[in-house]
């Protein structure tokens, strides 16, 4: 165990990108999405635009795969200003449908990673992952992974005020906690604003709202696949 997490007593994961494959799908479906919008833009234009409406939206419509979609049809509607047809619009309200049920396969390591920790016996678990509940409650689900987490906390947005709020649940201070996941924005970077330590799973894409510099930090250690992590703590 290396001598900043020496502390540790809770371990919280990301979901999306983290145990599985979420940003790829969405890519499709934004793929998709511009091939049914090809007749009032060009692709690049599509996602320029889709990704205003996104961020606009957030405040009011927070993440995941229903605000997404909320998102793709008012985007629609304003590209084509207002002439999308009732087809276009029902095929794009099956791209977003087609996000609910994404398989939610674990990553490669995921399943006997957390196996591996869970039997150390010496650590709380937890998911902590942002989104709309039922469809992250549904993924989790799928995922089969949800045995071997003691806690699941889906909230809104990853602020450092929900993670003291994990930590009161998971009934650690925030030093004893060490977050794990993809996104340095919202998994690393507020984790280590609380005091927190953290271990950095790079995936192979990255959502354009949670692009931020990279950086390093006394508590964070960054490591290339998932099964690494019980070398770290």
């Amino acid at each position: 165990m290396i001598q900043t997490l020496k502390e540790v007593k809770a371990l919280a994961f990301d979901a999306d990108d983290t145990l599985w494959d979420c940003q790829s799908y969405f890519e499709r479906v934004e793929q998709e999405y511009c091939e049914l919008l090809a007749d009032y833009a060009k692709p690049r234009e599509v996602s320029a635009s889709l990704f205003e409406t996104e961020t606009a939206n957030m405040d009011e419509l927070g993440y995941g795969s229903k605000a997404f979609t909320l998102s793709l049809i008012e985007n629609a509607v304003r590209m084509s200003d207002g002439r999308v047809s009732g087809d276009t619009v029902r095929a794009i309200l099956e791209l977003g449908r087609s996000l609910l049920r994404l398989p939610a396969t674990p990553l490669e390591g995921v399943a006997e990673t957390l196996d591996a920790l869970r039997r150390r016996g010496s650590y709380r678990m937890a998911v902590f992952t942002k989104g709309e509940l039922l469809d992250q409650e549904n993924k989790l689900h799928r995922s089969g992974l949800g045995r071997y987490f003691d806690v699941v906390s889906i909230v809104s947005d990853k602020t450092p005020d929900s993670y003291r709020r994990l930590c009161r649940e998971l009934g650690v201070e925030p030093r004893e906690l060490c977050m794990v996941g993809n996104s340095l924005k919202s998994d690393i970077a507020p984790a280590l604003s609380v005091g927190a330590c953290a271990v950095h799973v790079p995936f192979h894409t990255t959502w354009k709202h949670e692009e931020i510099q990279p950086f390093q930090h006394e508590r964070m250690r960054t490591i290339e696949r998932f099964a690494q992590l019980t070398d770290v703590v």
